[in-house]
């Protein structure tokens, strides 16, 4: 049975915490406060206000901590030889994330990045669509994240909602963009974005290529997590606030008639997937790949690619210019 360490058992670490708890493992949880730990139903033996005294009786770690202490925490635990899960983002600086996804390959060890709408099974099915060629060609991915909630203190709008759907993006699509462009705004006053628009330049390969927009924000009533995609046979929305029925398709299409273009609305199809807990899966999927030394859906190269194209987000907004990142 693996002995893994909890670190930060607050607002989503509590939800790590319970579902940790239901899984085959030995399970060590460490949290700065003491009332939080106290409340967490773990012997005193396996929990601590000091992270690091348990690292050497573990196998692994869950990091949920402030993402500005990511790096340093996973780099000592990845140094110990420790595989490690890592909430997203996996740094605030993408040439830190490189160095960490290195140092667990130099080392044989799991590195997992949060990620966790690549484990819902609306986007598995998203990307073996696209792969299939179900929508025909792609013309544009959209997605929107939003809704009137607290802003996080220790990063902006993009990198705690926006990367959600960036990665998201690069996992339905198989590759990074290689241009970004985005328009921030800072309607709180914080020196943090609360507002952000992201337009992603995606190569095709042949032809044209392919435009995505993450739309992200803190202001706006309601809450959307909505993806879109759009292509010449057929279009899909997927809605990641229901259960199961999360994608309805249709089979529109644009047809040349003369000189004019027709609008065609085809079937709409409402797809159903089994009711599963995301967090639940890509928890699984790491005490698996530390089990059988099994490459994670989400490793650290993807939560690279994803901070690259939050820097570089966060670099068009200040020049307004268009960021390659293709090199």
């Amino acid at each position: 049975m693996k002995r893994i360490l909890l670190i930060g058992i607050g607002r989503w670490g509590a939800n790590h915490l319970r579902v940790l708890k239901s899984m085959p493992i030995e399970l060590f949880v460490a949290d700065d406060h003491e009332q939080q730990l106290s409340s967490a139903n773990i012997s005193e033996s396996r929990r601590s206000t000091d992270a690091r005294s348990l690292f050497p009786k573990i196998d692994a770690a869950v990091v949920v901590t402030p993402a500005p202490a990511h790096f340093e925490t996973c780099r000592e635990l990845l140094g110990m030889g420790k595989d490690v899960f890592v909430e997203k983002p996996i740094t605030l600086v993408s040439s830190e994330a490189k160095e960490l996804t290195e140092l667990a390959g130099t080392r044989g060890l799991i590195l997992q990045v949060g990620h966790i709408f690549r484990f819902d099974p609306a986007s598995l099915w998203m990307r073996d669509a696209i792969a299939a060629g179900r929508f025909g060609q792609l013309k544009m991915l959209r997605a929107k994240f939003s809704g009137f909630k607290r802003p996080r203190r220790d990063t902006g709008v993009t990198f705690a909602d926006s990367i959600h759907f960036i990665d998201l993006f690069n996992f339905l699509l198989g590759t990074p963009p290689r241009r970004v462009q985005a328009v921030l705004r800072d309607f709180f006053g914080r020196g943090l974005d609360d507002e952000s628009l992201i337009v992603l330049e995606y190569d095709r390969g042949k032809g044209s290529p392919i435009l995505a927009t993450v739309e992200a924000g803190y202001n706006a009533p309601g809450k959307l997590r909505e993806v879109t995609i759009v292509g010449t046979d057929s279009s899909a929305v997927c809605d990641y606030n229901v259960a199961q029925y999360k994608i309805r398709t249709f089979e529109n299409r644009h047809v040349a008639d003369g000189g004019t273009i027709k609008a065609e609305e085809g079937a709409v199809h409402q797809l159903e997937f089994p009711p599963e807990e995301p967090l639940r899966a890509e928890l699984a999927a790491f005490v698996d790949s530390i089990e059988k030394r099994t490459p994670p859906l989400a490793d650290g190269w993807a939560g690279f690619h994803a901070v690259r194209a939050v820097e570089a987000a966060l670099e068009s907004a200040q020049t307004e210019k268009w960021i390659d990142i293709s090199k």
